[in-house]
């Protein structure tokens, strides 16, 4: 079982930033991919940015230049520095860790935080 937990979504006006943070904990051995998703109101949850172990990032097209994601594996959580935020950024923001080592071998199961809301005022 792995457990995340999301912090840092806020009311912001456009132009602003925020730093978003998930922390996994539970019994696991590594996490290979950790990432963030977000979910508008009256759409379908879509990818923002994820990151391997490695250090290898994926963004999507539209917060490229604008988002940056981070990880600290020895503490097992993932950050999303949001700058330059549109009105179109709102949305719950949901962490996401797939691809996880237990004891008993690779999970099949990825895992997602209850989500934390962000709201860009124009």
């Amino acid at each position: 079982q792995v457990q995340l937990v999301e912090s840092g979504g806020d009311l912001v006006q456009a132009g602003g930033s925020l730093r978003l943070s998930c922390v996994a904990s539970g019994s696991f051995w590594r996490i290979v991919t950790m990432g963030w998703y977000r979910q508008a109101p009256g759409k379908q949850r879509e990818v923002v940015a994820t990151i391997i172990s490695a250090g290898s990032t994926n963004y999507a097209e539209s917060v490229k230049g604008r988002f940056t994601i981070s990880r600290d594996s020895a503490k097992n959580t993932v950050d999303l520095q949001m700058n330059s935020l549109k009105p179109e950024d709102t949305a719950v923001y949901y962490c996401n860790a797939n691809q996880i080592l237990t004891s008993s071998g690779w999970s099949g199961i990825e895992y997602w935080g209850k989500g934390t809301l962000v709201t860009v005022s124009s």
